[in-house]
């Protein structure tokens, strides 16, 4: 017997489909999301990036940031979640992601990602998008440019 995913357990009803027609400029989505040691954790496990920084207390005492952050790429992966499950959700393919990282995410950190609208490309039903990832402070932490198309 197979295991049951994710999707087939607790997904099932909780994924949007916004039809393409449906989307608006300036139409935006978040999510909220606190950063765990465990996040971290299983980020280093299934990436293999088990830089220091994240992982040891005591070097990322030395570093810069005085104590262990988050993956920059698993803060980023919230946008992913927003762009898969609620706009547009599901029946979206990712085209490109760019990002510039501007502040460390340290353990406990609450993040919100957000995605706004800003065109839309009719004739291959591709959307573009702002992202944003900010924490409790309002601080960014990261900015950047999605581009999905729906199909």
């Amino acid at each position: 017997m197979l295991a049951r995913t994710l999707y087939e357990d607790d997904c099932v009803g909780l994924i949007k489909d916004i039809p393409y027609e449906e989307i608006c400029i300036g139409q935006k989505e978040s999510i909220i999301r606190t950063i765990t040691s465990y996040d971290i954790e299983m980020f280093a496990v299934i990436t293999g990036d088990k830089n220091p920084v994240h992982l040891n207390e005591l070097y990322a005492r030395k570093s810069i940031f005085g104590k262990r952050i988050a993956h920059g790429m698993l803060t980023s992966s919230l946008i992913s979640s927003i762009l898969g499950t609620k706009l547009p959700g599901a029946n979206t393919i990712y085209l490109s992601q760019s990002l510039k990282f501007l502040a460390p995410c340290y353990i406990g950190d609450t993040l919100t990602a957000t995605v706004e609208v800003i065109e839309k490309k009719d004739a291959k039903k591709i959307i573009i998008f702002n992202t944003v990832v900010t924490n409790q402070f309002d601080t960014k932490i990261l900015e950047g440019q999605a581009v999905v198309k729906k199909i």
